[in-house]
């Protein structure tokens, strides 16, 4: 049974006790574009006491510049260095892991947050946010001309996906030898200001039906993440916690590295998903109705 905290002797210490906090953002800091209560006044709290924070996304629509212009204007403290994006994971995988040869090529299905993301890896892709990709026009096989360099399909969050996207990235993953079937996630859904939206794991169900064949997946809960996260920041295992309002991502990605976890019941996650006779097998460490319970350590 996960501890439920309460307390502020309870949240003491658990402050105390990690040195490392990973934060999941939607859900757990922000629902689109409105703070969560008391968030901003967490983070300065763990900043006072010497904690390092990290920002752990599986949003994919921007890159982690952009996501940090999002920060800014929520008034969020945040260095590009701390926010890890499932589209900044991606752009790696491809570059570090597949090392993908400088001319061979990626067709994206996505936003501009991924484009932006493989662009600064020195990754070369086409589809995405190219106008010819974002059309309502029917599809013709016959006037489609397969690019032989392409050697990865990137699927990711696509506000303009469309019959002509799914068509061309299936085209490659059956028509071209060797060419890898890639997701940045597999959230099913993401929480809006006003409600669950379909997520990127929606968008790549059409191409994985029709494929009958599972993707790589790239972001939370795949410890993928977390070994591009390892190779830029040191830190023990046994002391980070990572917060999070998702079971089968956020929780799940935790307990894979070795993480302790703290469920957060402002986003996907309600309580009757961790209680009574149909609770989740995947059961936090840790759990709190919001982050910002967090400020009664200081009296707030």
């Amino acid at each position: 049974m996960p501890a439920h905290l309460t307390t502020r002797p309870e949240y003491s210490l658990l402050i105390d006790r990690y040195d490392t906090w990973m934060f999941d953002c939607d859900g757990v800091l922000w629902h689109g574009d409105r703070l969560i209560e008391g968030a901003v006044e967490v983070l300065e709290i763990l900043r006072k006491r010497g904690k390092r924070i990290l920002f752990v996304t599986n949003n994919a629509s921007k890159s982690r510049k952009s996501y940090k212009a999002k920060f800014d204007l929520l008034g969020v403290q945040a260095s590009v260095e701390e926010i890890y994006g499932s589209a900044y994971a991606s752009a790696v995988y491809i570059s570090s892991v597949m090392k993908l040869p400088k001319d061979k090529k990626v067709y994206v299905i996505g936003m501009a947050g991924i484009e932006e993301e493989l662009r600064e890896e020195g990754v070369s892709f086409i589809g995405g946010t190219d106008p010819a990709d974002c059309t309502l026009e029917p599809f013709s096989l016959s006037s489609f001309s397969l690019d032989p360099d392409v050697q990865a399909v990137l699927c990711g969050l696509d506000l303009s996906v469309n019959y002509t996207k799914l068509s061309k990235a299936f085209q490659y993953l059956t028509r071209n030898p060797g060419c890898q079937f890639l997701v940045t996630n597999e959230d099913s859904t993401f929480p809006s200001a006003d409600g669950l939206l379909p997520g990127a794991g929606a968008i790549s169900a059409p191409l994985r039906y029709a494929l009958e064949k599972d993707p790589i997946s790239i972001g939370k809960p795949a410890k993928t993440m977390l070994d591009c996260i390892q190779a830029k920041v040191k830190f023990d295992p046994e002391r980070t916690i990572m917060i999070g309002d998702r079971l089968n991502t956020d929780i799940l990605f935790g307990q894979a590295g070795g993480l302790a976890t703290l469920l957060v019941l402002t986003g996907i996650t309600s309580k009757q998903d961790i209680t009574g006779p149909n609770a989740s097998p995947i059961v936090p460490d840790y759990v709190t109705q919001s982050i910002g319970d967090l400020r009664v350590v200081d009296g707030q």
